[in-house]
């Protein structure tokens, strides 16, 4: 009997050995499904607070939770932020909806496809030498403004906020498009035009300088616009649509959060991707974009949005030809995350 019960208890021992190697083997399964698995090269059009919910997704470790081993680029403008999703440098591109356009119009095959829009305003702003609580836009006729490059996205929605006032950007005013976009402020500060457009930090910047003031903002005055997007090559997207609609959910989960959460909130969970900018700073710039409504609280590119965008382009002479809604966007992954 001795020699049974021992028998018995060394079955018993095994059992529960195997049982426990099963149960270890299922949790490491289910730990592997939860941690990155799929490398995805992600190339921003710049790195911006701007863009804070992309940021939010990131350091709350949506993309992780998704199963996305996310690397993140910026590419220093559209054009070369879409060179790097054509050439297959970048999985996808996060850019203003115009690149897009104009790649489709010139004639790509294997286009881009934008799947999620993040930003429904423009982010820039008007900045002047001297607070102005009375600002009227007529105020810009006969005075110099530092603008933005010819063609580029900035410029276009300024000159179609100037000619929406009855203005004309060739006769009525001078704007000065010669200078880089990321050394304006530096060139207002050091006494180069009346106003400048500017961007944040360069706004916050020089109104802690004290040499600027923002008097209006163009996101405000150009109405909702899907100013900046996510985006794949067709072929891309065709072979990969369970990890786009992963990369979708993720950036919801930012969407939410961001929408759910106070500025002083989100600049704190942003910091660490803006490690050369104070808190304070941070959370003033978030502010500025909070109270604008520059974020969505969905991804879904509207046709609307997009009529407004192409229209824009018609009207500063860059876009001669329609491009169908149809054809550049799919509203199926960002309906899809919602549910």
């Amino acid at each position: 009997m001795k020699k049974r019960s021992l028998q018995k208890i060394g079955v018993f021992t095994l059992l529960s050995a195997s049982m426990l190697l099963l149960f270890a083997g299922i949790t490491a399964c289910n730990k592997k499904t939860a941690d990155p698995t799929t490398p995805v090269t992600l190339n921003e059009v710049a790195h911006s607070i701007f863009y804070a919910p992309m940021y939010v997704a990131i350091e709350n470790g949506y993309f992780s939770e998704e199963g996305i081993d996310l690397t993140l680029v910026t590419g220093f403008g559209a054009d070369k932020t879409m060179t790097a999703v054509v050439s297959g440098d970048a999985d996808i591109g996060f850019m203003g909806t115009e690149a897009s356009i104009y790649a489709y119009a010139e004639g790509a095959k294997d286009y881009v496809i934008n799947f999620a829009q993040l930003t429904q305003r423009a982010g820039n702003f008007l900045v002047a030498r001297e607070p102005n609580d009375s600002f009227d836009w007529n105020m810009l006729k006969d005075t110099d403004v530092l603008g933005g490059r010819a063609g580029g996205t900035p410029e276009m929605v300024f000159e179609y906020i100037l000619k929406q006032k009855g203005i004309d950007p060739a006769k009525d005013l001078r704007i000065d498009q010669s200078i880089d976009f990321g050394s304006t402020a530096a060139a207002f500060s050091g006494g180069q035009g009346d106003y400048t457009i500017e961007f944040e930090p360069g706004a916050t910047a020089l109104e802690k300088e004290g040499a600027g003031y923002v008097v209006a903002s163009l996101g405000v005055e150009s109405g909702y616009l899907p100013y900046t997007a996510f985006s794949a090559k067709k072929s891309y997207m065709e072979k990969n649509p369970k990890l786009i609609e992963a990369f979708t959910k993720a950036l919801q989960k930012g969407m939410e959060y961001t929408s759910k959460h106070t500025p002083a909130e989100i600049a704190a969970v942003i910091q660490p991707q803006f490690k050369d900018t104070d808190l304070e700073t941070i959370t003033t710039i978030v502010t500025r974009y909070y109270d604008q409504d520059t974020w969505k609280t969905d991804l879904i590119l509207t046709k609307g949005s997009y009529e407004l965008m192409t229209g824009i382009l018609k009207d500063a002479g860059v876009l001669d030809t329609d491009v169908p809604y149809e054809k550049l966007v799919t509203t199926e992954y960002a309906k899809k995350v919602l549910k």
